[in-house]
């Protein structure tokens, strides 16, 4: 029997440090690393795998998208054959989601050991780091900062490995204990 690979998920508020948390994991342990969701549409591409309308259509049509949905003006895409890749190069992936859906999606439909990761900051925090970022849409963050409350209120049963407070902690201790949860979670599979 194949033993699943591990994953990790982030999800959280916009500026709730899913960018700096992923940068700890693989300042702290080789193989971890971001999962670059596809991005059709404008503005920030860093972290991103830039991506036209013909090439979501050929995913689509070929039954390879995971999870996607549409934020900023954009659509965002969880992808097989992204994580594929990765898991086959031996990484770690670490996604980043801001809907419970995707989360669910995403473990749904992915064979992996899942690490649920709820980190959490202030509707304040996020207006504080969005614009210590420089990003131009605060106020759309901060817009998205409110739906996922709501999506957050919406799922009360919606289960999490670990629930974070990203302001309570360093970069560098989340990812130390996100290792951790990896890890015993890895050895767990492992062992049954």
């Amino acid at each position: 029997m194949t033993s699943l690979p591990s994953a990790v998920i982030l999800y959280g508020p916009p500026a709730a440090g899913k960018d700096t948390i992923t940068q700890a994991l693989a300042d702290l342990e080789a193989g971890y690393a971001q999962f670059r969701r596809l991005k059709v549409g404008s503005g920030k591409t860093d972290s991103y795998r830039m991506g036209s309308a013909e090439e979501l259509a050929a995913l689509e049509e070929a039954g390879q998208v995971i999870y996607s949905n549409s934020r900023y003006g954009n659509v965002y895409v969880v992808d097989q054959p992204g994580l594929d890749e990765m898991v086959a190069a031996g990484l770690t992936p670490v996604l980043h989601l801001g809907q419970i859906d995707g989360v669910q999606a995403v473990i749904d439909a992915y064979p992996a050991r899942w690490t649920t990761v709820l980190l959490w900051c202030t509707r304040e925090e996020t207006a504080t780091r969005s614009a210590g970022r420089g990003d131009a849409d605060t106020e759309a963050r901060l817009a998205a900062w409110q739906a996922t409350q709501e999506d957050v209120d919406a799922h009360p049963d919606q289960e999490w490995d670990l629930v974070v407070q990203t302001g309570d902690h360093s970069p560098a201790k989340v990812a130390q204990v996100i290792s951790q949860r990896v890890r015993a979670s890895s050895r767990a599979g492992n062992n049954s």
